[in-house]
């Protein structure tokens, strides 16, 4: 899993067909003390998230496990938005607070 915020979406017209009605979002990748990196992931949204929301992200068999992905052709997939989280007792990231 890596935590990402979501940046923008892409749109596509043309697709698999087990794709149709997928929302697709583009997501740059955070370390561990939400510094933005310079790696972006595509994935299907699965949650209902949204631009500027953190989410974890699946890569992988992983991304064909949610009731929305599975069984369909993708690699990426948001399937968490982020509330908060701590490193070392410390708050790194509080969705309320942006």
């Amino acid at each position: 899993m890596l935590i990402a915020k979501v940046v923008g979406s892409v749109v596509s017209t043309q697709k698999d067909e087990k794709l149709q009605n997928a929302k697709f979002l583009v997501c740059q990748v955070h370390d561990h003390n939400n510094q933005p990196k310079d790696q972006y992931v595509i994935a299907v949204d699965s949650v209902g998230a949204g631009e500027g929301d953190m989410v974890l992200t699946a890569a992988g068999s992983s991304a064909r496990q949610t009731t929305l992905t599975k069984d369909k052709p993708c690699d990426a997939v948001i399937m968490g938005i982020v509330d908060s989280w701590d490193l070392g007792g410390a708050n790194v990231y509080e969705k309320w607070n942006d």
